[in-house]
């Protein structure tokens, strides 16, 4: 067996704000995805179908949850000789002192573990998008223009440009990619309209070089200030288009909207197409019965995974392993995680639930109570809602509230903590 020669790196150490509580206690690639994965398990499912199989995974925030996920890295068969799943945290030696201060400094902290491994490629990766992607193209690419960074692009609509660093491409290659003339992080009005999706394929001296640079900056990330860098420095940086489905789930409105492209007769993701592995293990997934559905039951449109027992309505939703939907409870454009409990006789609609909530009788959520708006409420988890408890579109509830607080009506848009 020959030793590897690319190394990838996922980022997967930040919480993400805009996820609200879904990210209080785990990191944003540790959020559950699609009735039974985590977002990262893209990542890890391509890196595996990619015949990828040296991966270091830099976490910071809230890690456990995302190495209680990885575990051995069986799961994507990343165990043997040259194969295996390294999480690399912060740490403290005589030369490091602190945090990662940035996506750039983690890897720069790291160049030991970079070096060791040799590589004639690095492949930097975010661990919070959803897509499909055979990186085995990109690496490609990137040897056949000789490049010293290839960055992975996908166009955009301009409303949602400023969100992005925006690449402007020559069309040297036409749908294939070119070579990037200007590059703008986050610009309210960017010359290109080519977003980076953070697949970044680096010559490793040419990264190792521009890493120990940053570090008389004082800002460290790879958008903001590595590629920038480069372009002043005149490197060929070349941009490689990128036109399957892509999720970017850093808001919750966004998340939301990757799920419910999971829907459909037609869906933007099919998933049943995709290659796509987790660890059975966490959370006992493989443990789990058959899906049940009740004699008076009625799914539409939905994703059902095991463990589920419905006994009541399901419209437009995804249903993890383990949710229990009562008799008479009318479930509709909803997320619900693993193993929530919800009682009888309930309505929900948009709503976000995370993991081990429990719904009491009765309970009204994202209906019109003073409000017609289309926010999406989110019920942080292991919380128990009281029974009759009528809460409003927009809502935000914080894990593990205490039961003896709750209101019988929670106004739209309020935040409960």
């Amino acid at each position: 067996m020959l030793r590897p020669t690319t190394l990838a790196m996922i980022l997967a150490g930040g919480r993400a704000d805009e996820l609200n509580v879904l990210t209080y206690y785990r990191p944003k690639a540790a959020v559950p995805f699609g009735g039974f994965a985590r977002v990262i398990d893209f990542a890890l499912s391509n890196l595996m179908n990619s015949g990828i199989e040296q991966i270091a995974i830099l976490s910071q925030y809230r890690s456990y949850s995302l190495i209680n996920h990885i575990g051995t890295g069986a799961s994507w068969d990343m165990i043997g000789r040259y194969r295996g799943v390294s999480i690399l945290p912060p740490f403290i030696d005589s030369e490091q002192n602190d945090w990662y201060r940035g996506s750039a400094d983690s890897v720069y902290k790291n160049l030991d573990f970079v070096k060791y491994h040799n590589p004639e490629e690095i492949l930097i990766l975010s661990g919070d998008h959803i897509y499909q992607m055979d990186y085995r193209e990109v690496i490609a690419y990137h040897h056949e223009k000789d490049a010293d960074l290839t960055v992975v692009c996908k166009r955009v609509a301009k409303k949602r440009a400023s969100r992005f660093g925006m690449a402007h491409l020559d069309n040297e290659d036409g749908d294939r990619g070119g070579k990037l003339i200007n590059y703008q992080e986050k610009s309210d009005n960017p010359e290109g309209e080519w977003s980076s999706l953070t697949v970044l394929c680096f010559k490793p001296e040419v990264l190792y070089k521009a890493l120990a640079e940053n570090q008389s900056d004082d800002s460290y990330e790879f958008g903001r200030d590595i590629i920038p860098r480069l372009m002043q420095q005149g490197c060929k940086i070349y941009g490689y288009k990128f036109d399957g489905y892509w999720g970017y789930t850093r808001t919750v409105q966004e998340y939301w909207d990757a799920n419910m492209d999971l829907l459909g007769d037609e869906p933007l993701l099919d998933l049943e197409k995709w290659d796509i592995r987790t660890n059975l293990d966490h959370r006992g997934l493989r443990d789990f019965q058959p899906a049940l559905i009740g004699k008076d039951a009625d799914v539409t449109n939905s994703m059902i995974y095991n463990g589920c027992v419905v006994e009541g309505t399901v419209k437009n939703s995804v249903l993890f392993s383990g949710v229990h939907v009562g008799p008479g409870s009318v479930i509709e454009d909803s997320v619900i995680f693993f193993s929530n409990k919800i009682g009888k006789n309930c309505r929900f609609s948009k709503l976000i639930s995370d993991v081990n909530t429990v719904y009491d009788d009765n309970i009204e959520i994202g209906l019109e109570h003073g409000d017609t708006s289309s926010e999406i409420a989110i019920v942080g988890w292991n919380n128990r809602v009281p029974a009759g408890t009528k809460i409003g579109r927009g809502v935000t509830i914080s894990p593990e509230l205490d039961r003896n607080t709750w209101p019988q009506v929670v106004e739209p848009g309020r935040v409960l903590r």
